[in-house]
C-alpha cells in the first residue's frame, strides 16, 4: 500500500512540475541565437484584419543587430505595439524562422562589444 501511495505522489509531483515548466518556458527562445538592437525609429504601422474580420495593428521594424562578438546582421520583426524609442532589445533568432521573440534589456546588460557598436 505504501508503494502505491508513494508512486502516486511521485507521479502527481512530476505532472505538476511539468505543467509549471511548460508555463514558464518560452519555447521560441530555446536554441535561438541572441542578437541586440536599439530601437531608433517608430516602426512601420501595418493594419490588418483577422479571419473573423477583427482589425489589428502591428509595427514592423528592420534594424541592424549585433551578436555578443560584435558581428552585425540586419533583421526584420514585428511587434503588437510601438516599441519605446532608444530601448535596447535582445532578439532571439532561429535559422529558418528568423526573429522568434524579443525582450527589452538595460544598457548595462549588453555585452561589451555590442555596447561599443550601439553608441
Amino acid at each position: 500500500m505504501k508503494k502505491i501511495i508513494t508512486s502516486l505522489v511521485v507521479i502527481v509531483v512530476i505532472i505538476f512540475g511539468g505543467l509549471i515548466f511548460l508555463q514558464k518556458v518560452n519555447f521560441n527562445r530555446l536554441g535561438a541565437d541572441e542578437y541586440y538592437v536599439q530601437i531608433n525609429d517608430q516602426g512601420k504601422k501595418v493594419e490588418s484584419k483577422a479571419d473573423n474580420g477583427e482589425k489589428y495593428v502591428q509595427y514592423e521594424y528592420t534594424l541592424l543587430a549585433f551578436d555578443k562578438d560584435g558581428k552585425q546582421k540586419t533583421f526584420s520583426f514585428s511587434a503588437q505595439k510601438q516599441l519605446r524609442e532608444n530601448a535596447y532589445l535582445r532578439l532571439y533568432v532561429k535559422d529558418k524562422k528568423g526573429v522568434t521573440s524579443f525582450q527589452e534589456v538595460k544598457k548595462e546588460e549588453l555585452p561589451q562589444k555590442v555596447r561599443e557598436k550601439l553608441k
